[in-house]
Formats: structure tokens, C-alpha cells, sequence
């Protein structure tokens, strides 16, 4: 018998699966060549979801259903209410490019957008390794499809081959950790796992053999060095509007999933797998600044940069425990710090390839660098846009990529180690490394002759929600303690459970 508990853990999904199916359907009778009845049930659909996430967020309880296979906290209510609008945004800016390219003309682009969005979903709440491993590929297969969305582009078609490939091979690595993991705990529930662990009854050896696999598959969903080969082709080969949707919101489904199995279930395994994230993070951010400097590419000088922002994301989950000591104000400090990056990140990935996706037009992508030459003479709302991201991520204050970064900063000094501090100085360096390209996408905007007159156009509800998006990351940088302080409560609150 399903007691309400369960069905209340799982109501969100529920209603998503539902209105897929059911938009899939409706899609069927629709002829549009934008397929507007599609599109709007599917945000209205998206909406309800959002909010029905947030209520649950902000009531700030968790608790477990169908026999603790998934859990229902603060911090997944968050981050599925935030993935949530970040794919309708996704989904806003994506709608008019899409249908310059005939991707409309069935509704895939929308149907397959909400499968990947509850196989997020299903990875967030997940507290068993099969769930998990459920959410992940239901994702991933979603993506792949999205990828290739252009059956006649051979470009789409090569990077979706190169992304099922690679991802299926990373899927086997963490498959064969998390079997590896059970077959020394006996059990695929994280919280039992946690406590097998926790017992000190099982060879560590067999633990770090599995823990190695899956910190492995985790760094490639991520899009850490060296697991990063995927991403720059898939970014660059993909169309600009399916690049958007699988570089937003699935890193905060990576992120839930990294928490989920690192912190809630092999925590007493921190100092190993602490030393394996310091290794991804030093060369994510010494390869992603480094190689993105020589890019001409947007897209590939972005993907270079997630995998830099990314290493700042690993510096945070690193620095939660210090020398295998559990401090709950450093693991709060930490581990929030973290949340707080990916979501900021998300915020203004939206913001900058909603720029890219408003500028391209039927028969040119606007993907080279060098298309954003005199932006500012043409549209000087698009290019300040633009700016406002690119100084974010650069980490230039007072926008909120300043704070993301250091927020993470703090948290390694506050842990007064040696070698966090030295990895604190080693992304400040490469922080002044990586603005050099991120300023370089600037000069050309406001400083190179425009190599085009033709005026930027766009329907009012992308110019409203392409605004409000580039005004966030600016009033989140100067007012950044109401959600940082969010991060901190659901990180607490999660872990307290």
C-alpha cells in the first residue's frame, strides 16, 4: 500500500509526466508552424510547477516516500523550483530561433524538454543509487535527442553522436561505482550506505575502488577536466537554443546529484574523495581559462568557460570538512557557497546565450565572436545585456558573479588549511587569467565597427524576459543576502535530515 507521504514526495513529477504526455497528444492536432497552443500549455504547465515547488520549498520540511527511494527537502524543492524557470526561460528564448530553423515542426522541442526536466527532477529528489541512475538517464537520453533535433544539420547530427558516446561512457563509470559501492555496503539506499560506511566493518580499499568511478561520472555530467571533451563540440555543434537547455539547468541537477552522494551518503569518505575534486577543480580551471583564450567560437569560448565556472563549483563542495572533521557552520558555509555559484552561474548562462539566440536570424547562427562587433551602436540594451554577463563572470563587482566567486573563496580561508588557501590564491589567478576573454567579448561590442546594419528585433516576450534577466544578475550582485541565505537554510535544513 503507497501511503500519502509517498505520493506527497513525488506530486511535482507526477503533474510533469502527466502534462508531457498529455502535450505530446495535444501537439498532434496542432498545424501551426510555431506551434503556439504547444508552447503555451507547455509554460503554463512549467509555471504551475514552479510554484507548486516553491510551496513546497519555503514550507521547509523533508521527508521520505516510496520506501525512502526519493526524498522531498528544501534544498531539492529549491533547486527543481530554480531548474523549473530556468528551462521556461530557456524555452522563451528559444521559440523564435527554433522556428527559423523548422525545429517546430513537431513538438519535440517542448515534449522532450519536460522528460529532460523530470529526469532532473527524479536526480535532485533521488535517495537511492537506482533512482539516481533513473533520473540521470532519463536526462541524458532527452539531451541526446535535443542534440540531433536538426535531423539535416550534419554538425547536430556529429555533436549528438560524439554526446551519446561519451555520455554512455561515462554513465558506465558511475554504474559500475555505485555497483561497486553496493556490493560493499549491501544496499543501494544512501542513507544506509551512509551508515554501513560510517561503521568502519568494510575494507576501504573496495570503497575507494567504487568512490573513484563515481566521482568520475560525476565530473563528466559536470563538465570537469579531464571528463571535458565532450562539452566544447556538443556546445558548438548543437543548435544554439538546445546548447542553452542542456548547459542551464541540468547543473543543478549535477549539483543536487554531487550532494546526494558525496555528502549524504559517503561522507565518511570526504577525505578521499576531497582530494580527487581538488585535482578536477586545478584542472578545470587552469585548462577551461586557458583554452578559452584561443577561441574565436561563442560557443565554444562559453563551453570552456562552464568548465572554468566549474571548478569553482568543485572548490566549494571541497571545502566542506577539514581533515575528516564534520563542523556544521564550515559545512553550511561551504557547501551553500556552492549552491549559491551553480545557481548564479545558471542565471547568467540564460542571460548570455539568450543574447546569442536573439541575435541569430534565419541562415546565420551569430556564433563567432566577431559577430558581436558594434553591438552597442545597434542595440545598446542587447550589448549592456552581454556586458552585465560578461563582467559577471568574470568576477567583477558589484554583479553577482563577484560574490559567487567569493563567497567560494571564503569558504576555503575560513578552513584555515594550508592547501585550501594555496587553491584559493590559484583561482584568483585564474580569475585574472579568464577575464581576458570575457572582456574581450566586450571590446568588441562597444569598440569594433559593426559589420552589419541591420537593426536587433525580437517579440516583446523575449526583449521582457531577456531584461529582467540581465537585471538580476545585477540587483542579485548588490543584494546578494537574501539568497545566499536561502542556500545556507535548505543546505541545513537537508543535511539536518
Amino acid at each position: 500500500m503507497i501511503d500519502n507521504i509517498s505520493w506527497l514526495a513525488i506530486y511535482p513529477e507526477i503533474l510533469l509526466l502527466v502534462m508531457a504526455c498529455v502535450i505530446a497528444l495535444v501537439d498532434l492536432g496542432v498545424h501551426s508552424p510555431r506551434r503556439t497552443v504547444t508552447y503555451v500549455l507547455t509554460l503554463l504547465t512549467l509555471a504551475v510547477v514552479a510554484v507548486l515547488q516553491g510551496v513546497y520549498a519555503s514550507g521547509g520540511q523533508t521527508f521520505y516516500g516510496w520506501g525512502n527511494m526519493v526524498v522531498s527537502d528544501a534544498m531539492g524543492n529549491w533547486l527543481k523550483c530554480f531548474a523549473t524557470v530556468a528551462l521556461m526561460v530557456t524555452l522563451v528564448y528559444a521559440r523564435p530561433y527554433a522556428a527559423d530553423r523548422d525545429m517546430l515542426r513537431g513538438g519535440e522541442l517542448f515534449t522532450l524538454s519536460l522528460f529532460a526536466l523530470l529526469g532532473m527532477f527524479i536526480m535532485i529528489s533521488g535517495n537511492n543509487f537506482l533512482m539516481l541512475y533513473l533520473g540521470l538517464e532519463l536526462m541524458t537520453l532527452a539531451s541526446y535527442a535535443l542534440v540531433a533535433l536538426r535531423r539535416d544539420n550534419e554538425v547536430a547530427v556529429e555533436a549528438a553522436m560524439k554526446y551519446f558516446v561519451l555520455g554512455a561512457i561515462a554513465s558506465g563509470f558511475l554504474l559500475y561505482g555505485m555497483s561497486m559501492i553496493y556490493g560493499a555496503t549491501g544496499s543501494l539506499d544512501i542513507g544506509q550506505v551512509f551508515r554501513a560506511i560510517n561503521s568502519g566493518e568494510i575494507r576501504h580499499q573496495v570503497l575507494v575502488f567504487g568512490l573513484v568511478f563515481v566521482v568520475a561520472g560525476l565530473a563528466f555530467k559536470m563538465g570537469a577536466v579531464p571528463f571535458h571533451m565532450w562539452l566544447p563540440d556538443v556546445y558548438q555543434g548543437a543548435p544554439t537554443a538546445v546548447t542553452l537547455i542542456i548547459g542551464g539547468a541540468p547543473q543543478l541537477a549535477a549539483f543536487a546529484m554531487t550532494i546526494r552522494l558525496l555528502v549524504d551518503g559517503l561522507l565518511p569518505l570526504a577525505i578521499d574523495w576531497q582530494q580527487m575534486l581538488a585535482v578536477l577543480a586545478i584542472g578545470s580551471l587552469l585548462i577551461g581559462n586557458l583554452a578559452a583564450i584561443g577561441q574565436s567560437n561563442l560557443k565554444r569560448m562559453l563551453a570552456y568557460s562552464t568548465i572554468s565556472q566549474m571548478g569553482f563549483v568543485l572548490l566549494g563542495l571541497l571545502s566542506g570538512v577539514v581533515n575528516g572533521n564534520v563542523d556544521p557552520a564550515t559545512v553550511e558555509n561551504a557547501y551553500s557557497s556552492a549552491m549559491f555559484y551553480v545557481i548564479t552561474y545558471v542565471l547568467t548562462t540564460l542571460a548570455t546565450f539568450g543574447v546569442v539566440l536573439l541575435l541569430a536570424r534565419e541562415g546565420f547562427e551569430s556564433e563567432e565572436i566577431s559577430d558581436l562587433a558594434g553591438l552597442n551602436q545597434r542595440s545598446p540594451l542587447y550589448a549592456g545585456v552581454m556586458a552585465i554577463c560578461m563582467f559577471s563572470m568574470a568576477g567583477i563587482p558589484p554583479l553577482v558573479g563577484f560574490y559567487a566567486k567569493l563567497a567560494v573563496l571564503q569558504s576555503l580561508v575560513a578552513s584555515g588549511q594550508t592547501l585550501y588557501i594555496a587553491l584559493a590564491v590559484f583561482a584568483v589567478i585564474m580569475s585574472l587569467i579568464g577575464a581576458y576573454y570575457y572582456l574581450r567579448v566586450v571590446k568588441v561590442m562597444y569598440f569594433d565597427a559593426p559589420i552589419t546594419a541591420t537593426s536587433v528585433s525580437a517579440p516583446l516576450d523575449v526583449r521582457a524576459v531577456l531584461s529582467v534577466n540581465g537585471a538580476l544578475v545585477l540587483v542579485l550582485g548588490l543584494f546578494p543576502g537574501g539568497l545566499m541565505s536561502l542556500c545556507a537554510d535548505a543546505i541545513v535544513r537537508a543535511l539536518a535530515s
